[in-house]
């Protein structure tokens, strides 16, 4: 990098943290380090005698089951970790949805489709409607992996420069929606089918049974509220903070800056997006049709002739959600591919699903590592143990609940500046704060959509994320002295603002109970399944 990268790097706060960040092991031996400590941990714990009395639990004479800490150098668990090595690796419930959507999305994602879309819903905008056209766009993007980050940010600028406005403006404002509002969207996607699987992992680790199945919906409505509480907020913070800060743009007869990003889609492009539009509703219909055709074999028939409330007669069309998405990336990745001509047979759908995989080769590194700490975590009884205090701490504590998330969300963002993988954090969250949370009354549903505020809102200001190199370059293409502490400083107010606004997004969700997705209110009564 240039001088002022290195030079800004060495300042302030940002050095600080750029500092500390930098020291930080790969994420991998983060879970390896923790995964020694937690030995160390459950040993003393053992030792002295920690308990906590289970919250749905008890024994036959009524009192409470008590629930001791093990230590893992016990004979049993020992056995486990060596037995079970195999199990506990591939029983890890991220590890198959994560798999399976991407298998589809990578179709979609090399065979062209979500470049197209991304240029075509964006090179046409209105002037006067380009900062918000951009802003959904950028969060729409998200379902579209790496191409939001890779064709959004950099045609963002082209499109503003073009349009006479600065195109830093347009990276920041695609920078942010891509970025910061990273789990805003108007429908499930891929982060969703990750963040729910560690979510359901680690209500099986709690060992809590609060007849709670994954549902890859359970956010929906949340994530849908962040999307239009986040347009908003990118909106004003780019026209009347950043643009005007920015001042007149003036081109430099130097081109060079101008890639192929913004080039007119090729007649084969427009009509390859046409075919998947079709194979879009072709697979939407077929999921109509198993959900309400004679048979129905996406819904729980027995349940409605129980009673059941519709969100449980639904359950299996909620599970089928992670197969759906992954039917439709590939239906409408392989209609694009075909009418474009990128793939030309069966053997460049296999290719680009291979190449999908391999893409997953540092995932399944983490997740290998991950597994094991959640594992060995619920074999120290020590998550559940830490839920219960926790819980009991808040309790006594005498914050209101809604203030009490809302600290979370701070505490997520901030270890966000150090730890930028979405799943890392959340591995290392969720074993205490899904069951701590739901002993305060907040489904698993909840916590999940609270760490997502948390863990977007700080993307954008924080060095250590992977892609922030990446927009870095986008901007020095325009501007050569850019640097980090520039970047940062363009887009600490979309930061502080995404976070303010999500914060009261969460606050203002469990004061009104509102539920979060279909079937999946933000409350959760665990004493009404008590015996």
């Amino acid at each position: 990098m240039s001088e002022a990268n290195a030079a800004s790097g060495q300042k302030g706060f940002l050095g600080y943290v750029e500092r500390v960040g930098n020291s930080l092991p790969d994420p991998v031996f983060i879970f390896f380090y923790l995964i020694l400590g937690l030995i160390g941990v459950s040993l003393v714990c053992a030792l002295v005698g920690v308990t906590a009395a289970h919250p749905t639990q008890t024994l036959a004479d009524g009192s409470p089951l008590l629930i001791e800490a093990k230590s893992l150098l016990s004979a049993e668990n020992i056995q486990k970790l060596w037995v079970q090595m195999p199990a506990t690796f591939t029983h890890f419930h991220p590890l198959g949805y994560v798999l399976v959507v991407m298998l589809g999305a990578g179709v979609a994602e090399r065979s062209g489709l979500f470049a197209s879309g991304i240029r075509q819903a964006v090179r046409n905008a209105p002037k006067a409607w380009l900062t918000p056209v951009v802003a959904v766009v950028a969060m729409l993007s998200n379902h579209a992996a790496d191409a939001g980050y890779v064709v959004m940010i950099p045609l963002a600028a082209i499109i503003f420069a073009a349009a006479g406005r600065h195109p830093m403006a347009g990276i920041a404002a695609a920078f942010a929606g891509v970025s910061g509002g990273f789990s805003a969207n108007i429908t499930p996607g891929q982060l969703d089918a990750l963040l729910f699987g560690i979510t359901e992992a680690s209500m099986e680790a709690s060992r809590i049974d609060a007849g709670w199945s994954m549902n890859i919906a359970g956010n929906w409505y949340f994530i849908a509220a962040l999307m239009v509480i986040y347009l908003p907020v990118i909106w004003y913070v780019t026209d009347r903070v950043i643009e005007p800060r920015l001042g007149h743009w003036k081109p430099s007869p130097d081109q060079s800056a101008y890639g192929d990003e913004d080039a007119p889609l090729t007649d084969a492009e427009r009509k390859g997006l046409r075919w998947a539009g079709l194979a879009i509703l072709g697979v939407c219909l077929l999921w109509l049709v198993m959900t309400f055709a004679p048979g129905t074999p996406l819904l729980n028939d027995e349940a409605a002739v129980d009673g059941q409330p519709w969100y449980v007669t639904a359950t299996p069309f909620f599970r089928s959600l992670v197969a759906g998405f992954f039917v439709l990336f590939l239906a409408a990745g392989w209609a694009y591919g075909a009418a474009a001509g990128t793939i030309r047979n069966h053997r460049d759908l296999v290719a680009m699903m291979s190449e999908a995989m391999k893409d997953m080769g540092y995932y399944l590194v983490l997740a290998f590592a991950a597994a094991h700490f959640v594992a060995m975590f619920n074999w120290s009884n020590l998550g559940l143990i830490t839920a219960v205090h926790g819980a009991g701490a808040i309790e006594h504590s005498g914050l209101p609940l809604p203030i009490a998330l809302g600290l979370i969300v701070l505490f997520a963002a901030f270890l966000n500046l150090f730890v930028g993988s979405a799943s890392a954090k959340w591995a290392l969250l969720a074993p205490v704060l899904v069951p701590m949370l739901l002993l305060l009354g907040i489904s698993p549903e909840g916590a999940t959509a609270t760490y997502r505020v948390g863990d977007a809102a700080t993307n954008i200001i924080s060095p250590l994320m992977v892609y922030f190199p990446l927009v870095l370059i986008f901007a020095q293409r325009w501007q050569k002295d850019f640097g980090i502490g520039s970047l940062t400083a363009m887009m600490i107010p979309y930061s502080v603002w995404m976070l303010i606004t999500g914060v009261l997004l969460v606050m203002g969700w469990i004061l009104f109970g509102l539920p979060l997705g279909p079937g999946a209110p933000i409350g959760f009564d665990l004493t009404a399944l008590s015996p």
